[in-house]
């Protein structure tokens, strides 16, 4: 078995099983990134109803996660974490793979692979 790249705080926790219980139930959350933002990649956070083959999967307190196995390569060793502040608050990205992000946090350009 695989182990999942990306590992998700308390408060991500709790505030994702909101977002969901809110939206009716029955999803998922689906993390990864694709091209573009200010720096190169840019972070994916959706709730999500459709499995797609290949799609790493774990649970984090009841709460459904996947990934694509090409993000998880991005996200290898990340956290995800949700601070209710009034200013720069929401989703945040702890990315040991990230060379530097952007100033919204939203995006960030990838270590160089050796």
């Amino acid at each position: 078995m695989v182990e999942f790249p990306v590992s998700l705080t308390e408060k991500a926790i709790e505030r994702v099983r909101k977002l969901i219980e809110k939206d009716g139930g029955g999803k998922f959350l689906r993390l990864g990134v694709k091209g573009g933002g200010c720096s190169g990649l840019e972070y994916v956070l959706r709730l999500d109803e459709a499995q797609r083959d290949g799609d790493l999967r774990a649970e984090f307190d009841g709460v459904q996660v996947a990934i694509d196995p090409k993000s998880a390569e991005f996200l290898k060793g990340a956290t995800l974490d949700f601070t209710g502040e009034l200013i720069g608050g929401g989703f945040k990205f702890e990315n040991p793979n990230a060379a530097r992000g952007c100033g919204c946090g939203t995006s960030f350009t990838p270590k160089e692979v050796a």
